[in-house]
């Protein structure tokens, strides 16, 4: 029998830092050393899997339980980076366990889901209950930067008539979330020494222009009609650098721009969006380029409706409460797999309010339940029409 508890401990201590874009590099960062344990893990225990590419040197892996006369398939999924360690007040890779929680990066988005998904799934495997769900249980790379993980998941042939996505959202269902569009946006200017200004174009200045549209369509979007669930887009100026040095005028200035999506909205409308504004300063699109997209995450409609009944019972029945029903406005491995058309439901252990923490931790006592809850789930859905 697997204790989650220990197993979460095992997971923290394993690195596996997403980069999220920038020239990190060490034993800490990418998901390699998460892969080999993960798949060492299954094999141990005579479970079939298979990595899946996704990325250069970046591996989902996947692994399989055909339940005995199943009519359903479920499709478990689990991420397996963290964000950086940056600002941490604790050992990141040093789990702790302190007054009912365990600490570390990564205990609660999203490694204590991780091992509670193990877990049910590991003991799905063992008893073998009768009527359960086949299991599908999908461990992705590079969730928190490009998604990339569960795109590649979501286009292949899994066929699973529902996928539950494990995130921190304390066993509540979360049925539907926003998409993201993040891309760069770069002013070009002329540079010179900066005792001749005149004689430069400063992109930082052009720079300043920008932002002043942006910043008005934001105000823009959020007044817009909203979603019913998830209320209005928005657009938010997260990065911006430039220059080589105060005594050189610059000639260059980039930002990074963060489009949130509510359903029914495209990618390709929304760059289009901010062209448009920014086409209307003073010399138009003259000296400014946009950069490719390098996040495109849909946004998740609702789209589990016949399966919130059996699942919502699942939780109540593992925790004693019956989980809420909502959206939010963060993205998840649901969204591309719900662009796929896998009806999603995201659930797991933890408060989202501590991801990404300096001081990271989890509530021991949320993992345990969730493990029950994942269970009960593959449980319940085996013999639904």
């Amino acid at each position: 029998m697997v204790d989650p508890i220990r197993l979460l401990r095992e997971l923290v201590a394993i690195p596996s830092v997403n980069p999220m874009g920038r020239p990190l590099s060490g034993d800490t960062v990418l998901e390699t050393r998460m892969t080999a344990y993960l798949e060492s893990w299954f094999r141990e225990r005579g479970i079939s899997c298979r990595r899946q590419p996704a990325a250069p040197g970046r591996e989902n892996i996947l692994a399989f339980y055909e339940a005995p006369g199943s009519r359903r398939t479920l499709l478990f999924d689990v991420h397996q980076d963290t964000v950086p360690t940056d600002g941490m007040t604790i050992p990141p890779f040093e789990p702790t366990v302190e007054g009912g929680r365990v600490y570390g990066r990564g205990s609660c988005d999203v490694k204590g889901g991780m091992a509670a998904m193990l877990a049910a799934f590991e003991r799905l495997v063992r008893e073998r209950p009768s009527g359960s769900a086949s299991v599908l249980l999908a461990c992705t790379v590079d969730e928190e930067f490009t998604h990339v993980g569960s795109s590649v998941l979501a286009q292949s042939s899994h066929g699973a008539d529902l996928a539950i996505v494990a995130e921190p959202t304390r066993l509540d269902l979360v049925h539907c979330h926003k998409g993201a569009l993040r891309w760069k946006v770069r002013t070009r200017g002329v540079a010179c020494h900066s005792s001749t200004p005149h004689l430069g174009k400063n992109a930082i200045y052009r720079m300043a222009g920008v932002l002043q549209r942006l910043e008005e369509l934001a105000g823009t979007l959020s007044r817009s009609a909203p979603h019913p669930i998830l209320g209005p887009p928005s657009l938010s100026v997260g990065r911006i650098e430039g220059g080589q040095s105060v005594n050189v005028v610059p000639d260059w200035c980039e930002i990074e721009v963060d489009r949130r999506l509510i359903p029914g909205e495209e990618g390709a409308a929304c760059l289009k969006q901010v062209s448009d504004a920014l086409a209307t300063l003073p010399g138009g699109l003259d000296g400014i380029d946009f950069g490719d997209p390098w996040v495109h995450m849909p946004a998740l409609p609702p789209s589990a409706g016949p399966w919130l009944e059996p699942v919502a019972a699942a939780v109540e029945a593992a925790t004693g409460r019956t989980p809420d029903v909502h959206g939010v406005p963060f993205g998840t491995d649901a969204g591309p797999l719900g662009a796929a058309g896998t009806p999603c439901l995201v659930i797991g252990p933890g408060d989202i309010a501590q991801a990404h923490t300096k001081d990271e931790w989890i509530e021991i006592e949320q993992v345990q339940l969730a493990a029950e809850a994942f269970y009960r789930i593959a449980c319940v859905l085996g013999s639904r029409s």
